[in-house]
């Protein structure tokens, strides 16, 4: 399973990757829930492998600014954009009380454009599906998560879906690269464009500039609902899919049911000027405290992190004692059919990571 994560790294670098000097600073937002015990859990395992990192710690519980709005707190926004990357655990938000997703608003903030998910069977993991190696790349800013929405009279509210043609070249020039650098074949465009012609039809029309622009990826355009059929019957017809940010979000999550679940899929989201690296798993309230909670999510984010810093050495030694853990089945957290604690799998991957530099 070496290199799990080191296409990301690949694609980002034909976007432009800025270079880092030899004393590395990250952003960690620890994150709720679950979030401080899985962050724990992937600094210890960073610190058995020696890999050249200081974090720097922040806190995004959101701030009441000068127009009445929360927001990301100034301080974690300067930290993100003086260390040009972050890692970032998962972020609660409140279900029906007007609070925007802070995960949406660190993306906008970061102009992270791109989230990167690849979806690939483990090794030793059983599920329904074998050898599944799809990623999913979607746009990140806008569609119906640019959050333009109102109440036109009382019982009707009206969401406006964004779709612009700078984001959507954008992304569909990315997707390109991404597939050409990583010896992939092909790129399918995600759309419902037969029934939102104007916003779906713009974005569409960009994936088919792009495939003109690169004519040695195949292209191919399927309807989101034909993908979501197709992927459960053999997800083998499909190598990497560009959508939009909806089409994305249920999408992607989709691919992670595939080989396990959130809890064994890594996440990047990549902008011009920098990364933020994130587990896309829910918060689990009701498991934080108790040393129950897989930090693998995070972990394989976090390696892929390692690869966009071009820490390949680090990346591998990390990558393969998790693998290797999960393989051998001994320290499996509950989630993954095991009774290990949080502590014990973090453990495990400690010693195997001490045994291979020893």
């Amino acid at each position: 399973m070496a290199g799990w994560c080191r296409s990301l790294v690949k694609g980002v670098r034909s976007v432009g990757v800025r270079h880092f000097s030899d004393v590395r600073t990250v952003t960690l937002i620890p994150g709720d829930g679950i979030g401080p015990e899985i962050s724990a859990a992937v600094q210890k395992i960073f610190s058995t492998a020696q890999v050249p990192i200081n974090w720097e710690e922040v806190d995004v519980t959101p701030v009441k600014g000068p127009d009445g709005k929360f927001g990301i707190p100034p301080a974690a926004i300067d930290s993100v954009n003086r260390n040009g990357i972050g890692l970032k655990g998962p972020l609660m938000t409140p279900v029906g009380k007007g609070h925007r997703s802070l995960n949406l608003a660190i993306r906008k903030e970061f102009n992270l454009y791109a989230n990167v998910r690849p979806c690939r069977s483990v090794e030793g993991y059983e599920t329904l599906y074998r050898d599944v190696d799809v990623v999913t790349i979607r746009e990140n800013t806008e569609g119906e998560y640019s959050g333009i929405e109102h109440e036109i009279v009382d019982g009707v509210v009206q969401s406006i879906k964004l779709i612009t043609e700078q984001a959507s070249r954008r992304v569909a020039e990315y997707a390109f690269q991404y597939a050409r650098n990583n010896g992939r074949s092909k790129v399918t465009a995600v759309h419902k464009a037969n029934i939102m012609r104007m916003s779906d039809g713009l974005f569409l029309r960009c994936c088919r500039d792009a495939a003109e622009r690169n004519p040695d990826i195949r292209f191919e355009e399927k309807y989101l609902d034909t993908v979501c059929l197709n992927m459960v019957q053999d997800p083998s017809q499909y190598d990497v899919l560009v959508m939009p940010n909806l089409y994305g979000d249920i999408l992607s999550d989709l691919c992670a049911g595939l080989v396990g679940g959130l809890g064994l899929t890594p996440s990047g989201n990549i902008g011009e000027g920098g990364a933020v690296f994130e587990s896309v798993h829910g918060t689990a309230p009701d498991i934080a405290g108790e040393d129950k909670a897989n930090p693998t999510a995070l972990l394989l984010s976090a390696v892929m992190m390692l690869r966009y810093m071009d820490l390949q050495s680090h990346a591998t030694v990390i990558e393969q004692a998790c693998f290797d853990t999960i393989r051998e089945g001994n320290y499996r957290t509950g989630d993954l059919g095991g009774k290990a604690k949080c502590s014990e799998f973090t453990d495990e991957i400690c010693k195997k990571i001490e045994e291979s530099n020893s």
